[in-house]
């Protein structure tokens, strides 16, 4: 499996191939349905949202509480559909990368392909295991929304498949 170094350059998006195992090294952030909501709305409102998306990859999970002397609880993906309303205004926002699990409807597909950027599929069920793979973690917005919070998580080794490109 090839190593890919995270944030996400563009050259790097443009060798890659559809249904190629990688692994992930480097920081992304983490979003679900709620952060996704408040930061399209923050964007069409003309406001600055209060992280910036622009070369960043969003991982969708929403981690479990984290036990003592852990680094994170468990952090499997969640259904990547749930967020295809938002993508298209993220990825114009300069979103270049996502991870999570199933399908995207076609509208996604085409933005994803439009704007040069990525989707990554990884493994649904194994949030023990993928918790393994997060060095660091730290909520930097949203707060109120507890497990749907966005954080900054460091990923090590993070196994994913090229999906959409």
């Amino acid at each position: 499996m090839r190593k890919i170094y995270l944030p996400l350059k563009k050259e790097v998006i443009r060798k890659l191939r559809q249904g190629e195992e990688v692994l992930l090294d480097g920081p992304v952030l983490t979003s679900r349905d709620a952060a996704h909501k408040r930061l399209v709305e923050t964007i069409k409102s003309g406001k600055r949202p209060p992280v910036s998306i622009k070369g960043e990859t969003i991982y969708y999970t929403g981690p479990t509480p984290t036990r003592p002397g852990e680094t994170i609880g468990s952090c499997g993906p969640t259904t990547s559909s749930r967020m295809d309303s938002f993508v298209p205004i993220l990825l114009r926002h300069g979103l270049v990368g996502m991870i999570g699990k199933g399908e995207r409807s076609l509208e996604v597909k085409k933005a994803i392909k439009k704007a040069g950027a990525v989707y990554f599929v990884t493994i649904g069920g194994a949030g023990a295991y993928l918790s393994e793979k997060v060095i660091e973690n730290k909520i930097i917005a949203y707060e109120d929304l507890g497990t749907e919070a966005i954080r900054r998580l460091v990923i090590k080794d993070f196994p994913a498949i090229v999906s959409i490109v």
